[in-house]
């Protein structure tokens, strides 16, 4: 019987090796497998995101052709966007509130930004313009070289904290005398 039980056993025997021989196949495979579906994720992701960029640049690119069409269309037509200030109402310099100035006035900008700009800083720029307007008597505002001057000195100070652009010019639409 022992004869008869060794038989069995040298038969699992001879068996188990060609069972382990085939694990190691399998595992090897399977790893392969598993490389190759992540690889190809990864460029997959890869791609996607260069074709994105590729994409965002492409509209960054459309973005700014138009801007510059804009630009473009604003200079042809001679005069950049305006933008309305509300009307100021000063007292003149040494006339102890004798004279009073109305002023209305138009801003030209050079592009979009910076007419966003101003719409942001209106407070500061109104501010500024009250202050300079109200330095000045009535004998400085009363010519047109007078009002020349003060049309240069509003576009200089206010384009001195502006980021976005300038302001070319500066329109009066209304000034008058009390």
């Amino acid at each position: 019987m022992a004869e008869g039980n060794a038989a069995p056993q040298g038969g699992g025997e001879s068996a188990r090796p060609a069972a382990q021989g085939q694990k190691p196949t399998l595992f090897i495979a399977l790893a392969i497998v598993n490389m190759l579906v992540v690889l190809g994720v990864g460029v997959m992701l890869y791609l996607g995101k260069k074709a994105q960029d590729e994409k965002l640049d492409i509209e960054e690119i459309i973005r700014g052709e138009e801007a510059n069409l804009q630009d473009d269309r604003m200079r042809s037509a001679g005069v950049g966007t305006l933008v309305p200030l509300e009307t100021f109402l000063v007292n003149l310099a040494g006339s102890r509130g004798r004279n009073l100035a109305k002023v209305n006035m138009e801003l030209e900008v050079n592009n979009a930004e910076v007419q966003l700009e101003v719409d942001r800083l209106k407070p500061k720029i109104r501010d500024m313009i009250i202050i300079i307007l109200s330095g000045k008597t009535f004998a400085e505002v009363s010519t047109r070289e007078g009002k020349d001057n003060l049309r240069e000195e509003i576009r200089d100070q206010v384009n001195l904290f502006l980021t976005q652009g300038q302001i070319v010019n500066v329109y009066f639409t209304e000034f008058i005398f009390n």
